[in-house]
């Protein structure tokens, strides 16, 4: 009991402290000591409920930098950088506009000319990249732009205290100008990348107290819901909202009306993160068989749910859209065209380029699984309208292919039913196989 009582007690403290770090004027910087002694708690408690404040979005930790409060960031904002992030892109020091590290940048601009033509490239919004002059940093904030500054220089005082009247960040790099402005295009292209993966919690549908159960809920509550809803499967939470089963149709039959809920659901379902990607949780919800999968956070507590179908349509709509940033293995893949074998299969021709080498002068052994998975993928999604998700692939290298030789990536399948198939692939280049692997993948519809 007194163990309870401590962690409810505890539970309520964390609750407090995270309701004073949303009350907190964005930009706020935070300490731990601070936070246990304002509030009265163990530096212990307030540390942990600082790190659950970072993971819902509260507060942002950055080396140099500390803990500050920012404003929850939209997924739909993916690309776009935050002064915060460009700080810790580049090893920055910050010495001034804390308040504004959650502020995004649309642009960046290189101060290498005179001032009044560089204050043409810069407004509000966006970063000035210069060396140590300090009359660009005071034109640069008083424009509405942050300031990073390169060569590891230190502003002065006055332009320390005009970036934090502005809320505009002034932050010190020890990296040349060249340096810094690609490390931020660099992240700006991956911001690009990523802003394609969907996540679960793009597409869950947030809980209501009205679709969910608790233990102590009859059947008769349940069959209340399927009537409302349409739905035949509900989360059941305990009294914290945290989940503790799952209770469909099939569960209930055969039994009363006043039965409760604990009494017939399954326990300890399966459940995900929000932060999951869309293909990882239609791997689990095929791999287990289930149709309604439980997001929650890190201590169980329910934030929504996703329905297989929708899943499924997320990555077909995601198979469809433009690319918006090549990743390595669309790189790789770009110099391949489509051909047939006598039989009228599909087979894949290209050639092995300096950049797929390894250290010995060859082409290494992972762009050859890579090539190999593409091949296949392409395929399927050729021949079937269909993805897949790899479960095992077992490699042979026969031989060592040289750079600037055109191979042929040959994929057979062997079995293919609606959930799985199993390949064969073979690499060949001039001089015959050089490589084969047996592969078995789980099947995804994708169109």
């Amino acid at each position: 009991m007194e163990t309870n009582g401590s962690g409810g007690q505890n539970a309520t403290k964390r609750e407090q402290i995270l309701q004073h770090i949303q009350e907190l004027r964005i930009g706020t910087r935070i300490s731990v000591r601070a936070v246990a002694k304002g509030l009265g708690v163990s530096e212990g408690t307030a540390y942990k409920a600082i790190k659950e404040a970072e993971t819902l979005g509260l507060v942002s930790t950055k080396e140099r930098i500390g803990t500050v409060r920012i404003d929850r960031k939209r997924r739909e904002a993916l690309d776009q950088l935050t002064f915060g992030e460009v700080a810790e892109i580049v090893e920055g020091r910050l010495f001034g506009g804390s308040a504004g590290l959650d502020k995004t940048l649309h642009k960046f601009a290189i101060g290498a000319m005179e001032l009044d033509a560089m204050l043409r490239y810069i407004d509000e919004g966006s970063l000035l990249i210069v060396g140590n002059r300090s009359s660009a940093h005071r034109r640069a904030l008083e424009q509405g732009a942050g300031v990073l500054i390169t060569g590891g220089f230190e502003p002065d005082d006055d332009v320390k205290a005009l970036a934090d009247a502005k809320a505009l960040p002034i932050i010190s790099s020890r990296h040349d100008t060249f340096t810094v402005a690609s490390m931020i295009n660099r992240a700006m292209y991956d911001r690009l990348i990523k802003r394609k993966i969907m996540l679960v919690e793009d597409l869950m549908t947030f809980s209501k107290a009205a679709d969910v159960l608790h233990a102590g809920d009859t059947l008769d509550d349940f069959k209340r819901l399927v009537r409302e809803t349409g739905s035949t499967r509900f989360p059941v939470v305990d009294e914290r909202g945290r989940v503790v089963g799952m209770v469909t149709a099939k569960d209930a039959v055969g039994s009363a009306d006043s039965c409760t809920v604990d009494k017939v659901m399954t326990r300890h379902p399966i459940t995900a993160a929000p932060n999951i990607t869309v293909p990882s949780a239609a791997h689990t919800m095929a791999a287990e068989g289930i149709d309604l999968l439980p997001i929650v956070d890190r201590h169980r507590k329910l934030l929504g749910v996703i329905k297989r179908q929708e899943v499924l349509d997320a990555m077909r709509f995601a198979g469809k859209q433009p690319e918006s940033g090549e990743t390595f293995e669309d790189l790789m893949w770009s110099g391949f065209l489509t051909d047939e074998d006598g039989d009228g299969n599909p087979i894949y021709k290209g050639m092995i380029t300096p950049q797929m080498s390894g250290p010995l002068g060859m082409v290494s052994e992972g762009v050859t699984v890579t090539l190999m998975t593409q091949a296949v993928r392409r395929m399927i999604r050729d021949t079937g309208k269909r993805d897949y998700l790899l479960e095992s692939m077992t490699t042979y290298f026969v031989k060592p292919v040289q750079i600037d030789s055109e191979i042929t990536i040959v994929p057979k399948a062997m079995e293919m039913s609606r959930k799985t198939t199993k390949l064969e692939i073979e690499v060949h280049d001039q001089n015959g196989l050089a490589a084969k692997a047996m592969m078995t993948a789980q099947m995804i519809d994708s169109v």
